[in-house]
């Protein structure tokens, strides 16, 4: 079986966080918990972000989307994680970064979609 090992630096902890007292960790285990509770947070927020975005698309837009989104996952995973003889290592850091660029991305595709209408080709990005 594979081991799971996680990478961590420098975490800004959202309020949330905050409140459950990941302010001060008190140790590895503990950063890598509160870490990956905002990781899930940031992941639910951008599979909420593309349902919404999809409705907003014809199904080739949809498509190009999914697309897009397919290779936006890929390189996320290729850039923030590594797989070794002795495990696989995920940098939460990095996965939560990105994660929130890209939601800042799918909304940023809604309000066009909503004000002048979607640009099929910024859906495949």
């Amino acid at each position: 079986m594979k081991k799971l090992a996680v990478l961590l630096g420098a975490v800004l902890v959202p309020f949330a966080a905050h409140a459950a007292g990941c302010a001060k960790p008190r140790n590895a285990f503990d950063q890598v918990y509160c870490s990956s509770n905002i990781f899930s947070q940031a992941d639910r927020d951008l599979n909420q972000q593309y349902s919404r975005l999809r409705t907003h698309l014809n199904p080739a837009q949809q498509t190009s989307l999914k697309t897009g989104q397919l290779a936006w996952l890929k390189q996320r995973d290729q850039q923030c994680s590594e797989q070794k003889d002795n495990g696989y290592f995920v940098n939460l850091d990095c996965a939560v970064e990105m994660t929130q660029q890209r939601l800042a991305f799918l909304q940023e595709r809604e309000r066009e979609c909503n004000s002048t209408g979607c640009v099929d080709a910024k859906l495949g990005q």
